[in-house]
């Protein structure tokens, strides 16, 4: 099984419904993340304030951080090797990574929708889901 992991920049919470804003982008990958991980496919995710040794043993990681500093993040490794920088994967790209369907993930929740549509970041998701 190929192994994925998520290397977050400092939040106080992966959940995206911290604060006064609610970052739609945050309550996607965690949202795909839990679904994967309930059917056995394991997604590691570290936040820079919560898990700082992670980002420290991670040769690539730590490249990355000294090369182009904290702006890179969020970064992903697949199976040791950077695969994606400065933003989450799609939902298509995470599939491909990892041979999985996109329906593995379900449909995206409407508490989605109405969060993009608040945020003015309405419109299509790379799934087709429309709001």
């Amino acid at each position: 099984m190929k192994k994925m992991q998520i290397f977050e920049p400092a939040m106080c919470c992966s959940t995206g419904v911290c604060g006064v804003g609610v970052d739609p982008e945050l309550i996607r990958i965690s949202t795909v993340i839990n679904m994967l991980n309930n059917k056995g496919i394991e997604v590691e995710r570290f936040n820079l304030s919560n898990a700082p040794q992670e980002f420290i043993k991670n040769n690539k990681i730590n490249e990355l951080i000294n090369e182009k500093g904290v702006d890179a993040l969020p970064a992903t490794i697949l199976d040791g090797e950077l695969v994606v920088t400065g933003r989450y994967p799609t939902n298509e790209e995470i599939a491909r990574m990892l041979d999985v369907t996109a329906s593995e993930f379900g449909s995206q929740p409407n508490i989605l929708k109405a969060i993009r549509k608040k945020s003015g970041k309405c419109g299509c998701d790379s799934s087709g889901d429309c709001c």
